[in-house]
């Protein structure tokens, strides 16, 4: 059986909660890097609808604003090395990580 074959075979399923879909993810890491590797070997990478609304947003808000902040060094160190393991810039990852804690309290003072 071929990678294709058994990638096209399992898609992401719809999930009901949160804990639920990290499940899903964790359970399928050999599967996504497959897809992804198969992608990028394919030379379509950056062309799926996530890369095209990515593309849209950008051209419709212009440059992101670049700031400074000032971090400790052992704490960059560490964001260094987490976002390597994730195969990300560690630019890239902390911004993922400020979206992602800035959403988190956005829905914590929603609900109080």
């Amino acid at each position: 059986m071929s990678k294709r074959s058994v990638t096209a075979d399992k898609k992401k399923p719809h999930f009901k909660h949160d804990a639920q879909q990290a499940a899903w993810w964790e359970n399928n890491q050999d599967l996504v890097a497959d897809q992804f590797a198969q992608a990028k070997a394919e030379g379509k990478l950056g062309q799926g609808a996530v890369a095209r609304l990515a593309q849209e947003r950008a051209s419709r808000s212009g440059p992101s604003p670049t700031i400074t902040i000032r971090l400790p060094k052992d704490e960059l160190a560490r964001a260094r090395v987490l976002a390597a393991k994730r195969g990300l810039r560690y630019q890239t990852y902390l911004k993922m990580l400020l979206h992602q804690a800035l959403e988190s309290e956005e829905r914590r003072s929603s609900r109080g």
